[in-house]
């Protein structure tokens, strides 16, 4: 059982997803969870567009579109102008307003219907590693006891007991801001997408599916080191009001909360059999609401490269490429944050001068709208190519493209188990045979991207992203060419 088992520890939501993702695999794999229950205490409140991209690759957006409250446009430090999604080529050009407990909830209910076992009030509190497997130490309802698996991955947060048992230093820098949140009803709500930036402070109003409102904001005295106690409704309302003018009629609270910008990233996601995810792996001020979605797509970016390495199609230097791809998506996550956290937090009249030239740059300027919305919201994720003659779209995600003569989509192809060699040749001529690990498909593209005009086969990852693309008008040279770059498995 070990040798294709693999446990993860923290059953938020990254972890289920990649609990998910291991299963669609065709891999074991238990899920070990301190809390008994779904915290109702939403920190995560937005699913952006890679994120529900990578849901739609498996068939499983649809709970969370019917749930979720579609917002056409994000922020980016909460300037005045903000970013506008529309022009993005994906199926969801808007981020999704969806309280994080929800959609726990559903990427459970995911989880378990694929055979995942998940045990709540489980805690891992260390491990042993040998040569073939890692043994777990875990504390649970009727105490101590010991699981042995391939593989463990820590799911289980900032302050995760995996990275420090793995000895996986966690540099960075300290707290030095304090922004506040509450969940309330507002009998008198702003306009969506409501947000001001003024010397006293600067708050947004985000609503929530239910009818409640997150009012989420800094204030020149967020710049401390010293913890000033837990917020209260009062503390709340002064603020709101001393930005706004006016309290919105805010009542009932069911969430009050203070966070940091402490700012961490996992000097290695790997350490042998001992992977990092999630905020076990990156802490960040939460600004854009974009911790949980890194998450989620570490863990659709490490799910199919552990089970090939488990499932034997794949050699074990596959899942050095973790480290290699989605860290450097953490040091940009990193970066930003900070640069976001400068603009939402400093209230000087040199901050509001910079705060003006961006906003203007962005409303004159379609490329930094583009810029800044494909870092938001990860469609401008890049992973490096191994050659340097490679065609432009390795490394990126590949679009939803449209299929002549079928209602299916590229992302309704993708597998989770396999590459997809898409054979764009004229009458598919390409002539490679499916096998494990590789699933062939004869297509033709409809209203395919400039990027895309030219190519004329396509290797696609389980993550879907594009591992090679060919052109040219030599076919013959097309399928050799794919089969080089299967052999790495890259």
């Amino acid at each position: 059982m070990a040798q294709h088992h693999v446990v993860i520890a923290g059953g938020g939501p990254v972890g289920l997803w990649l609990a998910a993702e291991l299963r669609l695999g065709g891999v074991a794999v238990t899920v070990l969870e301190e809390r008994t229950q779904i915290d109702a205490r939403s920190k995560a409140l937005t699913l952006h567009p890679r994120t529900l991209e990578v849901l739609a690759a498996r068939g499983a957006q649809g709970p969370f579109l019917a749930e979720g409250l579609p917002i056409p446009a994000g922020h980016f430090g909460m300037l005045d102008q903000r970013l506008d999604f529309s022009s993005l080529d994906t199926p969801f050009p808007y981020t999704l307003a969806l309280p994080q407990a929800r959609t726990e909830a559903l990427l459970q209910e995911h989880a378990l219907g694929l055979g995942a076992t998940v045990r709540r009030g489980h805690r891992v509190t260390g491990f042993t590693e040998s040569a073939g497997s890692v043994t777990v130490r875990v504390t649970g309802p009727r105490g101590e006891y010991e699981t042995e698996a391939a593989f463990l991955v820590g799911c289980d947060g900032t302050r995760s007991t995996v990275r420090t048992a793995a000895g996986i230093d966690f540099p960075g820098t300290p707290s030095t801001v304090l922004g506040w949140l509450g969940d309330v009803f507002l009998d008198r709500p702003p306009r969506p997408g409501y947000g001001r930036h003024t010397p006293r402070g600067g708050v947004m109003a985000v609503p929530l599916p239910d009818g409640r409102h997150r009012l989420v904001g800094a204030d020149p005295g967020s710049h401390t080191t010293t913890w000033p106690g837990d917020l209260t409704l009062d503390e709340l309302r002064r603020k709101v009001t001393a930005v706004t003018g006016d309290d919105f009629g805010m009542r009932d609270p069911s969430w009050l909360s203070r966070f940091g910008n402490a700012t961490r990233l996992a000097a290695a996601y790997r350490r042998g059999r001992v992977l990092l995810a999630g905020d076990a792996a990156h802490q960040h001020f939460p600004a854009g609401g974009v911790g949980m979605n890194v998450g989620i797509q570490d863990a659709h970016n490490l799910g199919w490269k552990l089970a090939a390495t488990l499932r034997g199609w794949a050699p074990d230097g596959l899942l050095d490429t973790y480290h290699a791809e989605r860290h450097p998506v953490g040091a940009e996550l990193a970066a930003h944050s900070r640069a976001q956290t400068a603009l939402l937090a400093t209230f000087t009249p040199e901050v509001a001068d910079l705060r003006g030239l961006l906003g203007e740059l962005i409303a004159a300027q379609p490329g930094v709208n583009r810029f800044l919305a494909e870092r938001l919201t990860a469609l401008g994720v890049r992973y490096p190519a191994a050659d340097p003659a490679a065609h432009p779209l390795t490394g990126t995600r590949a679009p939803d493209l449209a299929l002549t003569g079928t209602d299916r989509t590229l992302f309704t192809l993708v597998r989770p188990d396999a590459y997809l060699l898409l054979d764009l040749t004229a009458g598919g001529t390409l002539g490679v045979p499916s096998r494990p690990g590789l699933a062939v498909r004869a297509v033709t593209l409809a209203r395919p991207p400039a990027a895309w005009r030219d190519v004329r086969a396509a290797l696609i990852r389980p993550d879907g992203h594009v591992a090679w693309a060919g052109t040219g008008g030599d076919d013959a040279a097309l399928a050799p060419a794919a089969e080089g770059v299967l052999t790495g498995r890259r």
